[in-house]
């Protein structure tokens, strides 16, 4: 017998649809409350596609060295053109660009000037370098399907061969180093404004490269002891960069591989900063177990590095950080969630977090070893 009192299903609008008709669209455009929204929507759609030539415009004016160039005070077209080898006209394109950017700015006497944005970008340790170190990742992106199908990475495979266990050359170790210590310092910078490390005695950092990390932690806490450990080929750069921090009798550099080696017990809380993102989830979970039987009942484990938003997608870990993992050959972005799973399995508790100043610089979590 029907139930004539059951009201029927309505199903929901679907506003997708709708808004994707091309006379939706030209309607929207002339009524005034939506014309804004279609405006728009419209540029940031074409900002998606021309995201790849700005890209590459900030790396002409850094590989160019018009920055610096132009740090120094303005400059006319002509003598930027000749200094660099360009026609006047290649060169005009090339700075009009980098205005419309915000990162030069044009004077009413048709001369370039450097903009804020400039000065702001030439004020980060490291970031022309990554910048410049970018065109091995454009190689890997020129065919994005080709290097998300292929299952051991590109160009950035090879200049990271340490992420697949690989043995790697004092020269390749230096690069890496190099480039990732004037990165870090910004990482080292928002780690420790997001966690206290107060009552720690001895810290340890697993793949701390030079130790800019570790410095930057023995600078702001007088107390703990401090050991750094990472490949053997980076333990010269690093006793030197310690020195160089006046740091030698606080940092003890033990040379190791996580991969093959066991780790130095002893350390009541131990840190991985921008390590996991760079392995596969069967590499970080031998990681961590080793990690939760090198540290005491009621130690710490502090996680810090760029993390997916999860759920609710980050607009620069989940792409950025995700591509560029992909490019590796290994490794991810990881949500909080993530983690949590990893090391619920590790048998540390549920970590706090994700604390975060700075998506795009770092994110932190912090867990214990219960038992």
């Amino acid at each position: 017998m029907t139930d004539l009192s059951a009201k029927p299903e309505v199903e929901p609008f679907n506003w997708s649809s709708l808004i994707s008709r091309p006379s939706f669209q030209r309607w929207a455009m002339k009524f005034p409350l939506t014309r804004p929204f279609v405006r728009r929507e419209g540029s940031e759609i074409f900002k998606l596609i021309q995201g790849f030539v700005e890209s590459q415009v900030l790396y002409a004016l850094v590989d160019l060295g018009i920055l610096e160039r132009l740090a120094a005070g303005p400059q006319s077209i002509r003598s930027l053109a000749q200094l660099n080898s360009l026609s006047e006209d290649r060169m005009q394109a090339l700075l009009q660009a980098g205005a419309a950017l915000r990162l030069l700015r044009r004077r009413r006497d048709n001369r370039f000037t450097l903009a804020s944005r400039g000065h702001a970008l030439l004020s980060v340790p490291g970031l022309q370098d990554m910048i410049r170190h970018h065109r091995v990742l454009y190689e890997d992106l020129k065919d994005p399907v080709a290097m998300l199908r292929s299952p051991q990475g590109g160009a950035l495979a090879e200049f990271w061969p340490y992420v697949f266990g690989s043995t790697i050359s004092k020269q390749d170790a230096q690069r890496y180093s190099h480039l990732m210590s004037d990165s870090q310092h910004l990482v080292a910078d928002d780690t420790l404004s997001l966690v206290s490390f107060a009552k720690a005695t001895h810290v340890m950092d697993i793949g701390g490269g030079t130790g800019t990390f570790l410095c930057a932690l023995g600078k702001a806490y007088r107390s703990p002891r401090l050991t750094l450990f990472d490949l053997p080929q980076t333990a010269p750069d690093a006793k030197r960069y310690i020195a160089e921090r006046g740091l030698t009798d606080r940092i003890v550099v033990n040379p190791g591989s996580f991969r093959s080696d066991p780790l130095p017990c002893g350390a009541d809380l131990i840190t991985l900063v921008r390590v996991c993102y760079d392995h596969d989830d069967e590499t970080v979970l031998a990681l961590l177990r080793a990690i939760h039987s090198a540290l005491p009942v009621g130690g710490t484990l502090v996680i810090s590095e760029p993390m997916s938003g999860g759920m609710v997608p980050d607009p620069i870990t989940d792409v950025y950080f995700s591509m560029y993992t992909r490019a590796m050959g290994t490794g991810r972005t990881r949500s909080a969630d993530d983690f949590s799973n990893l090391l619920k399995k590790s048998g540390f508790s549920r970590p706090t977090g994700p604390k975060t100043r700075r998506s795009y610089i770092t994110s932190t979590l912090e867990t214990v070893k219960l038992i």
